[in-house]
């Protein structure tokens, strides 16, 4: 089996590894780790809470000489939660080989940020901040030597590519190229190709869709009044609930109502300003409030360990949602529960993602049936009526 000093981790950032609990490898760090080492590029399919950020981070803080010009390695990240979080990881490793870590993104200060960033070695940015700060001349990226793209398929989900391009074409082309994505298929595996050179592909598969360690509840609510049913299964459940719903008014009108049943709650949404957003996970992880209600857009990203239960509120638009949704529990090896709050007139929708998903069971088990893939009709004779049904 394979361990940090074997796959090519110094002693001072194996005993700071050590010092925040982690002493081993996961898969995804054990795959990639000696291309990355080597200075190769990489594609790598993992999904998050895999341990791809120290993947990454490692590699960089191994081959970073504290005396390079600054900022030698630029790290790009769809959200601002997970541009602190990837700050969070890359720190107590970068401060054992004496390198420093910088964030940039939109919500704070400008001048502040770039500072910071101009004393760097490495940094954490999201797009769009990054390129306001190099059109501003604040920010030189000529001495990046190593570019990552972190949740890259969330990155152009996000309308993120026309900022990725330009920054890409302001970066030196001789420079070693790490893409981490959830999928590497379709538009994101040809912007992968694009982006790197020679690159070795590594994939994590998992046997479903979704998160193998979590486990799935589909709940009914006969009388389509889901709030009973979210207060009671927040007074069962224990740990850190995220919840999710469709708007940010939505948010702001639920945590008003369980406030008023005794949870505690807040929200988070994209018009909270960013100290707001920064002061409400810090007081959720530290479980000064039980659950945080918020929408896709604003949980992208998130990175928190132990958030023990995902509730849909309201139901993902599709598979892809879900995967995103319950994707924040059950991650770096503990368990998790994704619950989803079914009322009548969903019931058919929710059921086909359960299918898609082959998560039928679950949700046959609370007594709802996953409907039958639906018929298309053909036509043998151009003109001649609609045919036969033919199953999909």
């Amino acid at each position: 089996m394979s361990d940090f000093r074997t796959l090519g981790a110094s002693t001072p950032v194996i005993r700071a590894l050590e010092a925040h609990g982690i002493r081993a490898p996961f898969p995804i760090q054990t795959l990639v780790l000696p291309d990355a080492m080597a200075g190769r590029d990489v594609l790598a399919k993992s999904r998050t809470g895999s341990g791809k950020t120290l993947a990454f981070a490692i590699p960089i803080v191994e081959n970073t000489d504290p005396k390079d010009p600054r900022p030698t390695a630029l790290i790009l990240v769809p959200t601002r939660e997970l541009a602190s979080q990837v700050r969070e990881d890359f720190e107590p490793i970068a401060k054992a080989r004496g390198l420093r870590v910088a964030v940039a993104y939109g919500g704070v200060g400008i001048r502040e940020q770039a500072n910071r960033a101009a004393r760097a070695h490495v940094l954490v940015a999201t797009p769009g901040r990054l390129e306001d700060l190099a059109q501003r001349g604040l920010v030189k990226l000529d001495g990046i030597r190593v570019l990552v793209l972190d949740e890259a398929d969330r990155m152009l989900d996000m309308g993120f590519q026309p900022q990725v391009d330009r920054i890409v074409r302001r970066v030196p082309k001789e420079r070693q190229t790490m893409f981490f994505s959830a999928t590497l298929d379709g538009h994101v595996g040809f912007l992968a190709s694009r982006y790197t050179t020679d690159a070795v592909r590594h994939e994590i598969e998992t046997l479903i869709e979704t998160v193998d360690e979590a486990s799935h509840r589909f709940l009914p609510v006969p009388g389509g009044d889901k709030l009973p049913v979210l207060v009671n299964l927040l007074a069962e459940e224990r740990g850190l609930a995220l919840i999710f719903v469709r708007t940010k008014r939505g948010a702001d009108r639920l945590v008003t109502r369980l406030k008023s049943k005794g949870v505690r709650v807040a929200a988070m949404h994209g018009d909270m300003r960013q100290q707001v957003r920064e002061r409400t996970l810090a007081r959720f992880e530290e479980g000064a409030i039980d659950a945080l209600v918020a929408t896709d857009v604003a949980a992208r990203g998130l990175d928190l360990d132990d958030i023990t239960h995902v509730i849909n509120y309201d139901p993902p638009e599709d598979g892809k949602g879900y995967v995103h949704r319950v994707g924040r529990t059950a991650r770096a090896g503990r368990a998790g529960t994704g619950v989803t709050l079914v009322t009548p007139e969903k019931q058919g929708d929710v059921g086909r993602i359960a299918r898609h998903l082959k998560l039928g069971d679950a949700f046959e088990e609370e007594g709802m049936k996953v409907p039958a893939p639906r018929a298309v009709f053909t036509s043998s004779r151009r003109g001649r009526g609609r045919g036969r049904p033919r199953r999909r």
